[in-house]
């Protein structure tokens, strides 16, 4: 931070007035265009699917979504960085300029998670034409549908994680209604259970692994 604060203090108030905007801009950026959104989405349902309403917090589950995100992403924020921010502040490129160089990584990086299918289909309802080579691909089109399939492929993950759980929910409903304990809520027995396998299986590590590398790599 420290070069991006030594050019703002030089430079003029539009470029100032730019860089504000961009801040305001940027939550919607990480949530969107990102691989915060698939991050976020299986650890809450992760957090569902152990039946723990509250824990761990809503807070602490954006934090490690962000840290995540930034394992993943760590290369294309450099390259926005360096091909974008660092020449425009430095006065060698245009606004317009600086917003191409620092769109061309994340638009890289998401397209190689979007389905073709999405892809078409976002084409489709834009009525743009089609499209040869993933740089001819605008931003409009690229973005919903990387959240399309970022959508499917959280859900598709978060069923997986919902899969062992119900099992073991359904086993001790089971075993409860044998021994005529009909009135006893399942969900008080079964998840101390569930809590014991996670920690057993080294759940945290797992996912944290397959999350990282369901994105095929971040370069």
């Amino acid at each position: 931070m420290g070069p991006i604060l030594q050019e703002l203090s030089s430079a003029s108030p539009l470029r100032v007035m730019m860089f504000l905007t961009a801040l305001t801009v940027l939550p919607g950026v990480i949530l969107s265009m990102t691989a915060f959104l698939r991050i976020l989405i299986v650890l809450g349902f992760l957090r569902n699917a152990m039946g723990l309403n509250q824990m761990p917090p809503t807070q602490v589950l954006i934090g490690i979504s962000l840290f995540l995100t930034y394992l993943v992403m760590g290369p294309q924020l450099h390259k926005v960085y360096e091909d974008g921010v660092e020449p425009y502040l430095a006065g060698t490129i245009t606004e317009v300029q600086a917003m191409e160089r620092a769109s061309s990584p994340l638009r890289d990086f998401m397209l190689r998670q979007t389905r073709d299918r999405d892809l078409a289909l976002v084409l489709n309802l834009a009525e743009a034409p089609p499209v040869e080579r993933p740089e001819d691909v605008p931003m409009r089109v690229a973005v919903p549908a990387f959240i399309l399939s970022e959508l499917r492929t959280a859900f598709s993950i978060g069923f997986l994680l919902f899969v062992p759980f119900l099992v073991i929910e359904l086993a001790v409903a089971a075993l409860l209604n044998a021994l005529g304990m009909i009135m006893v809520q399942p969900t008080a027995i079964s998840l101390p259970f569930k809590l014991m396998v996670f920690v057993l299986a080294d759940g945290w590590s797992l996912l944290v692994a397959s999350l990282v590398r369901s994105f095929g790599g971040s370069t």
